[in-house]
């Protein structure tokens, strides 16, 4: 009998472990046979409702088993880098662009396509606001403020920029180089500024500014040298037996220079910003307040100065650049003599 009794307890809980698993699954079966309208109607709301239940939660799985940090750091910096049609001014909320799509092709208006027309605008109203000032001077003023500081960097292009590089006859170019530097010098510092976006930084705005150059330098030569002076000056001034290796060279140095120009632009433009946000991303990412103090906060601080100083740096090389090859296009001197035109290119 104590065998007995020690073994019915044992037994019993298997067949109770057993049945209660069929016991729900024949209510279940039982239910849905007396109701077969309504659990229809049931299933096919739940397998609606299901995956829109799951998606989120797997996606909350898998950012809590991700490194979320870095997804973040990385989401938050390429959108403060690449264009988009969300102008973000965070807590404030954010504008909406309009999109525009006209037989076709898409003409939508961006955040970097708005700082164009702020930089254009503002360029407009200085230089109104100088040539307003300097109409009031009389011969024994001088300019005093912002016409002072506009003067400087006008002389400053004149004298350094267009004339050392263009030499003679290079007053005609003055106003595109003088154009382009302060365009690209405010497109530079506004990007700086607080809910700004760099404009610069679009691969598609520096390569506009490039062809412009091209152009530029293209029709300079043909109006310095006629037709048949512009195809001696894709020889180099060599001997007609190495025509065959400096005429290719020549014409892919053509589309070279406005392809470095476009280049040197954009990338330092977007890797002084991408640096900065990685600084300060990293003490989010480590979670100390330690790394930010000592690291991400002195540190951003001095690529921002040194941002500050690229934005002009970069307008500057910009302009002497295409001032360079606006030049070096119509230069008369290096093709008379085979050797003198060698060492001139």
């Amino acid at each position: 009998m104590k065998r007995v009794n020690v073994i019915q307890p044992k037994a019993l809980l298997k067949v109770i472990a057993l049945l209660v698993p069929l016991l729900f699954n024949a209510n279940g079966l039982a239910f849905a046979a007396s109701s077969q309208t309504s659990d229809l109607t049931k299933n096919s709301v739940a397998a609606v409702a299901s995956p829109v239940v799951s998606a989120p939660a797997a996606e909350a799985a898998h950012g809590a088993e991700a490194p979320e940090g870095e997804e973040k750091a990385g989401d938050v910096i390429m959108h403060h880098i690449l264009d988009n049609s969300v102008f973000a001014f965070e807590p404030f909320g954010s504008i909406n662009l309009p999109k525009i799509v006209v037989g076709g092709y898409d003409i939508s208006v961006t955040k970097h396509v708005v700082m164009l027309w702020v930089v254009a605008a503002l360029l407009l109203t200085v230089f109104s606001a100088v040539g307003g000032s300097y109409k009031k001077l009389t011969n024994r003023q001088a300019p005093k403020g912002l016409a002072n500081a506009m003067e400087a960097l006008v002389e400053f292009i004149r004298l350094d920029v267009a004339k050392s590089n263009i030499g003679h006859g290079y007053e005609k170019h003055l106003p595109y180089l003088l154009t382009v530097f302060f365009f690209i010098l405010f497109c530079n510092l506004l990007g700086l500024i607080p809910y700004g976006a760099t404009a610069t930084g679009n691969v598609n705005v520096t390569l506009t500014l490039s062809v412009f150059t091209f152009f530029v330098t293209q029709i300079s030569a043909f109006k310095a040298h006629g037709v048949k002076g512009y195809l001696q000056h894709l020889t180099a001034g060599t001997h007609w037996s190495l025509w065959i290796i400096m005429v290719p060279i020549e014409i892919i140095g053509q589309f070279t220079k406005p392809f470095a120009l476009t280049v040197r632009l954009f990338a330092n433009m977007t890797a002084g910003h991408i640096i900065i946000l990685s600084l300060i991303f990293i003490s989010f990412i480590l979670k100390s307040y330690i790394v930010a103090v000592a690291v991400s906060v002195p540190f951003a601080i001095f690529i921002y100065l040194l941002e500050l100083f690229v934005a002009f740096l970069q307008a500057f090389v910009f302009t002497m650049l295409s001032a360079l090859f606006i030049g070096l296009a119509t230069a008369h001197e290096g093709h008379d003599e085979p050797a003198a035109g060698t060492a001139h290119h």
